[in-house]
């Protein structure tokens, strides 16, 4: 490492291409707020109806959710947090460790413009709610591109205080997230007590009823089972715990037991804010408005603004402005960093804005946002392998008797063996899940662990070769 390099990563503080000083650590108060405000988002009023356009049962709802969510969590701990601790490198500096400058280009470049297309989504999210008072026309589900003068005004603005917000750096979005995240759980439980009110639950019975033995799924949507829950649930997040995008975020925790904080994003955000979310949904679903639209063989839906707006007017505005800024902002940072691997020479708060930028003009397409339950598992099912190639490395380099951060040891800008990884479960997965039309999440998990064994097995006969 060069005294330059080093001299860089110490004048930002963000310390992209260096591992992480003992000083610049922080406590697991700062992830808590950061996870709880990221994950309890305004994502979280768009996926929360799925369970009902899905025809879930509350059985499959309430205890899927809990054992897809803990699945997550652990995911969190015992892998990205370990091993981030361990190097406290960004995913993508260690992924150069590995995989060769050039091939990490590729996979920075797709990871940082998925990255920048969510944080679009949550633009989106956020506008629908800024747009309330100016009477803007709302998204619908078939529109993609802008609907209106009103529309694009208000996402610019929204976008421009988010890429600032994240140009600052980790400490900026952290402290952004401790700050917002309790309005927006407070404006969560609200929803769900107003929604629970309208819905006239009396008992527990009430609001099992709410589901019951679960429905035909609404026009246009599958039927979700047991599995379906759990395995969303579980890789709604694939990309950031076993496809390691948080080792950018964990590299500064003190400990790998700061990964427990995330189960404050799952159960307050992907528990509890779903479930709430799902309540004003089924509000909704009685009004007449939605039951001509079930008649007319379409499915009900509403932008996030109007939706919370229904329930507790400005309070729930303000939530989902707010809800959609504590996700746009890690979400633009990690895109900043992505960007910072391939640009190296420009500083960490042009690349951020640059991602910002991105991310605004992709907000400006509610396509993104409408369809945002799909996109997330093709996200996931892509860049979740190349996860895959970091954990078998790190827990098994010695047992499989390869050369850890080889790329970098060999002095070789493309290492083939996670190419050829990465490629061959993508393509034989991609291709079962097209062919035998299975969910997509249900094979992110199989897809990850041949690319790791292949890494492995690759890797060996690579390394045999030139001895």
């Amino acid at each position: 490492m060069t005294n330059s390099k080093i001299q860089k990563s110490t004048n930002n503080n963000e310390f992209e291409q260096t591992p992480v000083p003992k000083t610049k650590l922080k406590s697991w108060k700062s992830f808590l707020g950061m996870y709880a405000g990221e994950h309890a988002a305004g994502t979280e009023f768009t996926i929360g109806p799925l369970f009902l356009t899905a025809g879930v049962s509350a059985f499959d709802l309430i205890i899927g959710l809990l054992i897809g969510n803990l699945l997550a969590v652990l995911s969190w701990r015992f892998l990205t947090a370990e091993i981030a601790v361990k190097h406290r490198l960004t995913l993508y500096y260690q992924l150069e460790k590995i995989c060769g400058k050039k091939l990490v280009i590729g996979y920075n470049l797709a990871n940082g413009v998925l990255f920048c297309f969510l944080a679009g989504a949550m633009i989106t999210v956020s506008a629908t709610a800024v747009g309330i008072p100016f009477n803007m026309e709302m998204p619908k589900l078939t529109d993609t591109t802008p609907n209106g003068i009103t529309f694009i005004i208000i996402v610019l603005i929204v976008g421009a205080v988010i890429s600032l917000i994240a140009s600052k750096g980790y400490n900026m979005v952290s402290k952004a997230a401790n700050w917002m995240s309790p309005l927006i759980l407070l404006a969560f439980f609200a929803c769900g007590i107003v929604a629970l009110n309208q819905l006239e639950v009396k008992s527990f019975t009430d609001f099992w009823n709410i589901w019951g033995e679960g429905s035909k799924p609404f026009p246009g949507q599958i039927k979700f089972t047991f599995w379906h829950v759990v395995i969303w649930s579980w890789f709604a997040n694939a990309a950031m715990h076993i496809g390691m995008s948080d080792l950018s975020v964990f590299r500064f925790a003190k400990k790998a037991s700061t990964g427990w904080t995330t189960a404050a994003g799952m159960y307050l955000g992907h528990y509890i804010a779903w479930i709430a979310a799902a309540l004003l949904y089924a509000v909704y679903l009685r009004s007449p408005e939605a039951q001509i639209m079930l008649l007319n063989g379409d499915a009900p839906s509403v932008a996030p603004g109007p939706l919370a707006n229904n329930a507790i007017g400005i309070f729930g505005i303000i939530a989902v402005v707010l809800a959609g800024w504590t996700t746009a902002n890690p979400t633009i940072y990690r895109a900043g960093l992505a960007f910072q691997a391939i640009l190296p020479k420009t500083s960490t708060f042009w690349v951020t804005i640059l991602a910002g930028f991105i991310a605004t003009i992709a907000g400006l397409f509610p396509a993104f946002a409408m369809k945002l339950l799909d996109f997330v598992a093709l996200y996931g099912f892509i860049l979740a392998p190349f996860g895959a190639i970091i954990v078998f490395e790190h827990f098994f380099h010695k047992r499989a008797g390869i050369i850890q951060n080889y790329a970098e040891v060999a002095n070789i800008k493309f290492n083939k063996a996670v190419f050829w990884a990465w490629a061959i479960s993508f393509g034989v997965f991609y291709g079962i899940s097209i062919q035998f039309n299975i969910f997509l999440s249900f094979v992110t998990l199989p897809a990850w662990l041949l690319c790791g064994i292949l890494f492995l097995l690759f890797a060996k006969k690579k390394e045999k070769n030139l001895s």
